[in-house]
């Protein structure tokens, strides 16, 4: 097998001034974005409920935007081959804002559910798109550290975005819409004004396709996917779904829960700038292997926790596992696509999203009719299979640094 296939990491040149100023502009944007989430995500099932809807149809709402999300992900490759992942990042932030917009002067649970639909389909036209463009400019060197200030936009974002979504909605219920609205234009006019198509030769149109038979051949492809997979698994399935069970059932309110989370995120957005040199400097396998196996077994130990304390710290533990898969997968792909375009990036993107909508119904399977440690069990079994596909991989030792 060639180094293509087996994983290999480019050698690490001398050091660049600096990152493209795009990959601080799309940082900026998915901020933006998760900001806006972070607005309304608390607020949507209060909203929802001044329509009527009961906790299935709440459930529904948050559901279909994931589904749309999945639905979308397989068009999105193409689209950014005939139109540029410029226009088509555009295009998702306004689908995105106009969907917002809509939702705050919605009439009627079905019209709700609708606009939430159509957020969806914005959300992964942009997703998609950014990381494509991102793993073009970033220089081959360097996209560990792009991908983790990449990543860093969104964690900042989603950490500070309920805080502010809560105050909004003292204002009115549809107010963290309207903001999630303008939030979404405004990152649109600053991708318009920054993402020159000049500039941003990786995502234009008329580049050489990468055919995902070709793709799934690249073993560094498999494993990126794979971790990809497991991170949606755990992180939707298994901390959205059975954490806040674990801290009621230990007698705490919800308020808990918030907090456990929001100390677990801001361990990762302050390791996620570390994390992305590490994968750089020591290589995308090590890097691979590393976040995999702290994943690993905090998820595993998570069996045995009966105390919040504990549990906090393991989410922390995660976290800290959790940094290195957001810069390190993303890497990989960068490696295999090279700022070709095509169906990579996307089907990468749907990896996370099946996890995100299959995790959390069969985790609550399995919570139901074998337990909660065998449900922790599915998230520790995915991560361990990518902790042993993470050795499989070569690298080439980089080089000292001048």
């Amino acid at each position: 097998m060639t180094a293509a296939g087996t994983g290999s990491v480019p050698p690490v040149a001398a050091a660049h001034p600096s990152l493209p100023r795009e990959v601080y502009v799309l940082s900026v944007v998915g901020g933006c974005v998760m900001l806006g989430l972070g607005l309304v995500l608390p607020v949507l099932p209060v909203y929802a409920a001044t329509f009527g809807a009961g906790p299935t149809q709440i459930g529904t709402l948050v559901a279909v935007f994931a589904l749309m999300r999945l639905a979308t992900s397989p068009f999105c490759g193409r689209l950014g081959v005939r139109f540029g992942e410029r226009r088509v990042l555009v295009a998702g932030l306004l689908l995105c804002a106009v969907s917002s917009a809509l939702t705050a002067f919605a009439g009627s649970y079905g019209q709700l559910l609708v606009f939430r639909g159509l957020g969806g389909v914005g959300s992964v036209l942009f997703s998609v798109s950014a990381l494509a463009t991102l793993l073009a400019i970033a220089p081959a060197e360097h996209r560990g550290r792009a991908s983790a200030v990449f990543e860093a936009g969104f964690l900042l974002g989603g950490i500070c975005g309920p805080a502010v979504g809560g105050l909004l909605a003292l204002i009115a219920l549809s107010a963290p819409f309207l903001a999630y609205a303008v939030l979404l234009l405004a990152a649109a006019a600053l991708a318009l004004a920054v993402l020159r198509t000049g500039r941003t030769a990786g995502a234009e149109p008329g580049r050489d396709l990468v055919r995902l038979p070709v793709l799934l051949r690249d073993r560094r492809y498999l494993v990126a996917c794979l971790a990809a997979l497991a991170q949606g698994w755990v992180l939707f399935g298994l901390r959205s779904a059975l954490v806040p069970t674990m801290v009621v059932a230990w007698r705490h309110d919800v308020t808990w829960v918030g907090w456990a989370f929001t100390i677990s995120a801001v361990v990762q957005a302050l390791l996620i700038m570390p994390a992305g040199r590490v994968v750089d400097r020591a290589g995308r396998r090590f890097a691979m292997i590393a976040g995999t196996g702290v994943a690993a077994v905090a998820i595993t130990a998570l069996v045995f926790v009966d105390s919040y304390a504990w549990l906090v710290v393991l989410l922390s533990v995660y976290a800290a596992g959790s940094a290195l898969l957001n810069a390190a997968p993303a890497a990989l792909i960068g490696d295999v696509v090279a700022g070709r375009t095509g169906s990579g990036v996307a089907v990468f993107s749907m990896c996370t999203d099946v996890g995100a909508v299959v995790g959390p119904v069969v985790v609550g399977l399995i919570a139901e009719r074998v337990g909660v440690p065998a449900a922790f069990g599915s998230g520790a079994v995915l991560l361990v299979v990518a902790f042993v596909a993470s050795w499989t991989l070569t690298t080439v030792r980089p080089t000292p640094r001048s």
